[in-house]
């Protein structure tokens, strides 16, 4: 598990959408128009990683990513549906040893 503060993502997430941003040769105010984001918050989010979700979506709708993102946030699916499923599994730890030289 990575450890990482909300401020060092916040920026990651700015830096990778700048970077998407640069590799489609766009223009802040290129997609700041293409997206409806205001080039104000565009570029408050480029430099200090702040951003309403709806409009870091429509920056990722312009510049790709968002069924990705869409996909990560899926939650987990689990062998258990309830309860009852955990009592009746038949999980026994096993022993694990380390191999002789």
């Amino acid at each position: 598990m990575l450890l990482i503060t909300l401020t060092k993502a916040q920026q990651r997430l700015a830096d990778n959408i700048r970077q998407r941003r640069l590799a489609l040769a766009l223009t802040q105010e290129g997609l700041a128009a293409r997206s409806g984001v205001p080039l104000p918050t565009l570029r408050k989010f480029e430099q200090k990683g702040q951003i309403s979700l709806e409009s870091l979506l429509k920056l990722m709708m312009v510049l790709g990513g968002i069924e990705e993102l869409i996909t990560a946030t899926q939650p987990a699916s689990s062998e258990f549906q309830s309860i009852d499923d955990v009592l009746s599994a038949n999980h026994a730890p096993t022993r694990k040893r380390g191999s002789r030289k």
